[in-house]
């Protein structure tokens, strides 16, 4: 063996190589090595101060190829690529903290075994973090290591708070973590901004130091709980004051305390807690799958939602009529494919790939898809569908600009219409209407799903979520089925017209309906009825709440 010297992006570090091969004659006296075990690599990466989705680019795709994702809080797990190993970093199996010397060791011991180990640490590894001593420990076991900077809560919370550390005539900031030291507040007495990491519970003597130093008492204060997640509040107070207001506010850490003229933007900046939603707790009976979207568009209006699956997708009980239905796509039956879900497509490709069949199957047909989601899904596959109703996305939609057979341009007049074993008739009778042969084939069935945990039925009917989203009828019935009905101030938004009518039949109190039946268009109406609830709070100089928060008693606004 011989050893060279290789340089990563990163690290130089010493590795092993074997020698090229040697000749036979000389092979008779060589000396019988032993294998060498390969040596992994670890990245140091930033995830977030609060949000753990605060990534960067360069971090996504380190995570996407990890073998083993050692993280540091419960919230990181999620980042993990499927099929790599979570590691618990932050803590022991005994509950207690690890010390940075602890983490190292087991940053090494995953390295040792030739894995790709992706490190995650709350927001920067190298800012008030234990990156430095765990890449130490690395470099002390001969292990290459590289760092990925992440968003700092130094700069993430104040600005997801609306506070900027710095303008034009606000240049200078002071970033200090609070610990046993006792600090000098002289150098700190003029008009730089400070961030304080760590202040919540020595605030009365920062402030006290700060004013004998030579700050002025009203000086703005902006302290922030549990910056950049939905659960955020910020206090503004004033030097001289803020020791009373954060005690009366049960202010807790984890929190930012930013000093300086730069809190008064707040006013006019922010931008994270004024969401029409922030901080709503909303409820999504659908099933996982179908739910992501919804919760995506939902999120970015600052709500946190709660999937609750009130319908399981499953086979049809006799697969006996989509294997000859699909038989009959490949012979040339059908001149039209109708797809009203994504469930449906869903259906029909799982039995393709069954079969051992591609998109190429689809040569010749013509492809519907009831909307815009559909349509993804189709295309998702290679299909490009011929099409999509422009106006109404529903089987009214559809039937509204589906062509009637013509006996002179349509080869055939069969249609395949794949769909839930619930669907409604309405779009085989108008496509018979139209002249068209329907095979009205069972893709899936839907059925009740089993009742969620206790504590999350107690939530729905004693009004701890602040909002429902029906997307369906059926959702409606089974949510009812399986939970109970939501407390009268919860807030109920539905997905049209017909789940509206459904809910209301069930004693419930609609509040948003959306103007077409999408899930994108029903987080928008309702993140709409959020800010108008918002906006009156604020004209009658009302403190802003949530529907779950009520008085004892209280009942929903007309």
């Amino acid at each position: 063996m011989r050893t060279v010297s290789t340089t990563t992006a990163t690290r130089n570090r010493k590795v092993t190589e074997p020698e090229q091969a040697v000749p036979a004659a000389a092979a008779d006296d060589a000396t019988p090595t032993a294998t060498v075990r390969p040596i992994g690599h670890v990245s140091f990466v930033g995830a977030g101060p609060g949000d753990a989705n605060l990534l960067t680019l360069r971090a996504k795709e380190l995570l996407d190829a990890a073998d083993v994702v050692i993280t540091e809080s419960a919230d990181q797990a999620h980042l993990a690529p499927e099929g790599a190993e979570v590691v618990e970093g932050g803590h022991g199996e005994d509950g207690g903290v690890l010390t940075p010397a602890a983490r190292g060791r087991l940053v090494v011991k995953h390295a040792k075994s030739g894995k790709n180990v992706v490190r995650l640490l709350v927001g920067d590894p190298f800012t008030f973090a234990s990156g430095p001593e765990e890449a130490q420990a690395c470099d002390k076991a001969n292990i290459s290591f590289e760092i990925v900077p992440g968003v700092s809560s130094a700069s993430a919370v104040p600005a997801y708070a609306g506070i900027p550390l710095t303008t034009r005539t606000h240049r200078e900031v002071a970033v200090i973590r609070m610990g046993e030291t006792k600090i000098d507040w002289a150098p700190y007495a003029g008009d730089q901004t400070l961030v304080l990491l760590s202040a919540v519970n020595t605030i009365k003597d920062v402030a006290n130091g700060l004013i004998e130093a030579g700050r002025d008492p009203k000086t703005p204060v902006a302290m922030t709980r549990v910056g950049t997640t939905t659960e955020q509040s910020t206090l503004v107070s004033t030097l001289d004051a803020v020791a009373a207001d954060a005690k009366a506010a049960k202010v807790a850490p984890p929190a930012v305390t930013v000093i300086g003229d730069v809190v008064d933007l707040r006013e006019t900046l922010s931008w994270f807690e004024t969401k029409p939603l922030f901080g709503w707790r909303v409820l999504v009976p659908r099933t996982k799958e179908q739910a992501a979207t919804l919760a995506n568009r939902l999120r970015g209006y600052g709500a946190v939602s709660e999937e609750v699956p009130t319908i399981s997708v499953e086979p049809p009980r006799n697969p006996q009529q989509m294997d000859k239905a699909v038989r009959g796509l490949v012979e040339g039956r059908y001149e039209w494919v109708a797809f009203t879900s994504v469930n449906a497509v869903k259906a029909v490709r799982e039995k393709f790939d069954e079969y051992g069949l591609d998109a190429r199957a689809f040569s010749g047909l013509k492809v519907a898809a009831v909307g815009e989601k559909t349509a993804e899904a189709i295309s998702a596959w290679g299909i490009r569908p011929d099409l999509v109703p422009s106006g109404e996305q529903s089987s009214r939609g559809l039937l509204e600009e589906w062509p009637p057979y013509d006996e002179l341009l349509d080869p055939i007049n069969r249609v395949f219409l794949p769909r839930a074993d619930i669907a409604t008739e309405q779009l085989v009778a108008g496509l018979i209407e139209l002249g068209w042969e329907v095979d009205d084939v069972t893709a899936y069935r839907t059925v009740r799903a089993a009742p969620p945990p206790a504590p999350t039925r107690e939530a729905i009917k004693s009004g701890k979520f602040d909002a429902v989203v029906f997307t369906s009828s059926s959702t409606v019935r089974n949510l009812v089925g399986i939970a109970g009905k939501p407390h009268a101030s919860t807030v109920i938004a539905c997905i049209g017209p017909a789940t509206a009518q459904t809910a209301e039949e069930h004693g419930l109190r609609v509040d948003v309906v959306a103007p077409s039946p999408s899930a994108d268009t029903l987080a928008e109406a309702l993140a709409d009825f959020g800010a108008q609830r918002r906006q009156a709070m604020v004209d009658a100089g009302d403190p802003v709440t949530k529907p779950s928060q009520r008085t004892k008693g209280s009942r929903r606004r007309s």
